[in-house]
């Protein structure tokens, strides 16, 4: 019988060439290293899955537990779709110098490809500094053969929108859009459990052995999608308590909940396993007939399971807030 609590995990770090120093503070990890860019919180990626860091399944990864009680921990429906692999990563990514710019296949280019799923994401923006860049889809009509002329000749970004982002900016990015995470951004990022990336350009940066980092341009034309939409960004920051969505798409629905007071937050009735992302405050979560507690703190996730029919939270301060994420 599947033992019913909220889960943890033990962060997976990343150390890049691009990354700061934020999560290591924000995380109190004063041994991590230097340079980490990015922090796993909740992976599904095989062969990198989280391992559960409280309670009596501490030390089993995410696949572990699914093979085990599957539909209790992500439901019928998830289960019925995705088996034993976890369909999400969530990170935090703290960028001092730039990423470069990339883009992610859809699903049937990722499974013939590399057997992965493919990488549909969000961003939800914690912090910007001043004059912080990202790019998102193209700011003129181009085609395969266009973009390639302006890759071989560096010219790349002429060909990218630029936005200047503020701390609750939301930029939801579609397999196959182009993008990049410029110096001095601080961010949630959501999206599908899969770690393909194309290079398309890297500002001509070398790493410690003076080399440039592969690029993947052949393959990042075939994954691009050149056509031009208006909807790259959007604003979102909740002034009083309650939840409200912030994009639902095939992959994975995404939410802002503001808690001020003790509230009960239902969980099975979604169809879905619940994440919890908490970004501001600290909290207890109240659950099971025994009233258990478990304690979260700003800058940790937590996998609320399916059988769990609803939890408690109560805020340690004024208030707390989350990215919630769920899959319908």
């Amino acid at each position: 019988m599947f033992d019913i609590y909220p889960l943890k995990f033990e962060p997976i770090l990343k150390t890049v060439i691009w990354g700061g120093s934020r999560i290591k503070r924000l995380k109190n990890l004063p041994n991590a290293g230097d340079n980490i860019g990015e922090s796993w919180e909740l992976s599904g990626v095989p062969g990198r899955e989280s391992i559960v860091n409280n309670g009596i399944y501490a030390g089993r990864n995410i696949k572990s537990l699914l093979s085990e009680f599957g539909k209790d921990i992500v439901g019928e429906f998830v289960y019925s779709q995705f088996g034993n692999t976890f369909p999400l990563l969530v990170k935090f990514i703290d960028a001092a110098k730039d990423l470069s710019i990339q883009v992610h296949p859809g699903d049937d280019i990722a499974k013939q490809m590399h057997d992965s799923f493919g990488k549909t994401e969000l961003w939800y923006i914690l912090n910007a500094e001043k004059g912080a860049v990202l790019y998102s889809g193209f700011s003129v009509k181009t085609n395969e053969i266009e973009f390639r002329k302006q890759i071989e000749s560096g010219n790349v970004m002429s060909h990218l929108n630029r936005f200047y982002p503020q701390k609750g900016d939301i930029f939801f990015l579609p397999a196959g859009r182009v993008h990049g995470i410029g110096a001095g951004n601080f961010l949630i990022e959501i999206q599908q459990a899969s770690d393909v990336t194309y290079r398309i350009y890297d500002f001509d940066r070398v790493d410690k052995d003076g080399k440039k980092r592969e690029l993947h341009t052949d393959m990042a034309l075939d994954a691009i999608d050149y056509d031009e939409y208006h909807d790259y960004k959007n604003h979102l920051e909740l002034e009083q308590e309650g939840e409200v969505l912030i994009k639902k798409c095939d992959k994975f629905t995404s939410s802002l909940l503001r808690i001020e007071r003790p509230t009960t937050l239902p969980i099975k009735s979604t169809g879905s396993f619940r994440i919890l992302i908490c970004y501001h405050g600290n909290a207890e979560l109240i659950y099971g007939r025994e009233k258990r507690t478990e304690y979260l703190s700003s800058c940790e996730t937590v996998l609320l399971p399916y059988s769990m029919e609803n939890i408690e939270i109560r805020p340690m301060g004024k208030d707390v807030e989350f990215v919630s994420v769920v899959v319908e």
